[in-house]
């Protein structure tokens, strides 16, 4: 991972944002760190008081 390579996944990252919330995307970037959605992704993001033990992701499962 370098600077260019970290600025275009959060290029990225913003444009999903805007795209959440109705608005065009701006950078037209690809994310480039995909392991990093696998891990990190905004649909997977749960309270964690209100998720069940099988809905854990354990790194095994993970597609690298």
């Amino acid at each position: 991972m370098n600077a260019e390579l970290f600025d275009d996944y959060l290029r990225y990252l913003a444009d999903r944002r805007l795209e959440r919330i109705g608005i065009e995307k701006q950078y037209n970037t690809n994310n480039r760190f995909l392991w990093m959605s696998e891990t990190i992704d905004l649909a997977k993001e749960k309270n964690l008081f209100e998720t069940r033990v099988k809905e854990y992701q354990s790194a095994g499962s993970l597609e690298w």
